[in-house]
């Protein structure tokens, strides 16, 4: 079960954004997430908690930011419904997308197992809702991704397969870079792999 820590920071200006300790794992139904979110100055700001079956589509996901939480599942398209901590300001919502997305790293894992464009090939869209901190609004966004080469690298335990992928955002056109080996986030833009205690896991 990989077990560790990113930091977070503006892709633009490189504006400390907090850390996220994380834990993971495959499992034969499927993948689930969960972090625990500080800000710069070490205090809570969030958490995520995050379950795929085994063709990447979300079972579950439950975010909390600032004052406000968002319980999600992939319901004819996918289904929401967003609050403040007490529930008196309870909204839904549903869109016809394929999955979610926001801030966490944890997305880029879910999206690429979602969409697993093959090596080399033609990319392949899909049309995600964001929630971005702190409020958690939804936006509907679509994005191309594009599996571009896997590389094996060397390590104590043995060897590692990472994988680049180009993700392009289609209403923007703003395109980046994202390297995973197997469910861990090695970089992308905004996102440093601090700590890992556990080799990531391999999905079936």
């Amino acid at each position: 079960m990989p077990r560790g820590r990113y930091s977070l920071h503006d892709p633009h200006d490189h504006t400390p954004l907090g850390e996220e300790r994380f834990h993971c794992a495959t499992g034969p139904s499927g993948w689930r997430y969960v972090s625990q979110i500080t800000d710069p100055a070490g205090e809570h700001a969030g958490s995520v908690d995050l379950t795929l079956d085994d063709l990447g589509r979300p079972l579950r996901l439950e975010l909390h930011s600032a004052s406000w939480r968002v319980r999600a599942a992939a319901v004819e398209g996918v289904s929401w419904v967003r609050s403040d901590p007490s529930g008196a300001h309870a909204t839904d919502g549903n869109a016809p997308a394929h999955a979610f997305t926001g801030a966490s790293p944890a997305f880029l894992v879910a999206t690429a197992r979602l969409l697993r464009p093959a090596e080399g090939g033609t990319p392949v869209r899909g049309r995600l809702v964001e929630f971005a901190p702190p409020v958690l609004a939804p936006r509907t966004l679509d994005q191309a991704w594009a599996r571009l080469a896997d590389t094996e690298h060397p390590t104590d335990t043995g060897p590692l397969t990472v994988t680049e992928y180009r993700v392009d955002d289609l209403d923007t056109g703003e395109r980046r870079s994202v390297h995973l080996a197997g469910d861990v986030v090695l970089a992308a833009p905004g996102v440093e792999l601090e700590d890992l205690e556990n080799p990531p896991s391999v999905f079936p």
